[in-house]
């Protein structure tokens, strides 16, 4: 068997160790999932009808804040989703085992591509209930069969984005403890964003920075996909942001890896 081909086969192999793990640790797959769709049914009903009114249309209230808040909601999906790979990256630096793994005859690249790869799937999973949740409460996507492929491709970039992210975050924590609480501005980005209320009702200062940061572009891009409305110039600064911060967690995660291979 050629190098690449037990390569994809150590990690096929390591990808079904942390989906395993995911069945026998269901409270914290229950939690990254839960939590976004909790507030979404908390900014729906308890804030929806206030915030929808301000939205300048009309006929906002709470049927048109559905609309417009879900695409902020389906990215705290995912940046929660990948909270649990800091963890689990850092229960296996700590706890031995990646020790263990090295004295194996294993491609060494399988054993964080085991981590990326259940994590975005994980990621997917959150998205999926945070659309069906969304839908079962009035959210109305005009979105053609396009679309849906073009967001599918957003979110995926965003997935592996991230992850590769919360695992350079994870290497570098020095405990599981540390690691289940850096990953939290992740989380926190989209409120700071478009997410929530139009940037224009911010701050100066605060609008500023809510322009700029990388949640904005993709909050911006999934509701243009997602609502059949222009997306402009927002898609290509996604795409963007999406490969630089994928590109520097891949990068950073090396690193820490072959660092902590030689001590």
């Amino acid at each position: 068997m050629s190098t690449a081909t037990l390569a994809l086969t150590d990690s096929a192999t390591m990808l079904r160790r942390n989906l395993k793990r995911m069945l026998r640790y269901p409270s914290m797959t229950v939690l990254l999932i839960g939590m976004p769709i909790v507030f979404l049914l908390l900014f729906v009903y308890v804030f929806g009808g206030t915030l929808g009114a301000g939205l300048g249309d009309p006929s906002g209230g709470r049927a048109e804040y559905v609309d417009y808040v879900t695409p902020a909601i389906i990215l705290m999906a995912i940046a929660s989703a990948v909270q649990g790979t800091s963890v689990s990256v850092a229960m296996d630096m700590t706890e031995g085992v990646v020790d263990r793994f090295r004295t194996m005859a294993i491609a060494r690249v399988s054993v964080l591509t085991g981590h990326v790869v259940g994590s975005v799937i994980q990621a997917v999973l959150a998205v999926t209930a945070v659309i069906g949740v969304a839908l079962l409460i009035g959210f109305r996507p005009s979105a053609d069969l396009g679309d849906w492929f073009a967001l599918a491709g957003v979110l995926v970039l965003m997935s592996f984005a991230l992850v590769w992210l919360s695992v350079a975050l994870g290497l570098a924590s020095g405990s599981v403890e540390a690691a289940s609480n850096v990953g939290m501005p992740l989380v926190l980005l989209p409120f700071l964003g478009s997410g929530f209320v139009p940037t224009d009702s911010m701050p100066t200062a605060l609008r500023w920075f809510a322009e700029y940061q990388p949640f904005t572009p993709f909050t911006e891009t999934l509701r243009g996909l997602l609502m059949g409305t222009p997306v402009g110039a927002n898609a290509a600064l996604a795409l963007g942001w999406g490969l630089l911060i994928a590109l520097v967690g891949y990068l950073w995660s090396k690193k820490l890896f072959n660092r902590e291979s030689t001590r």
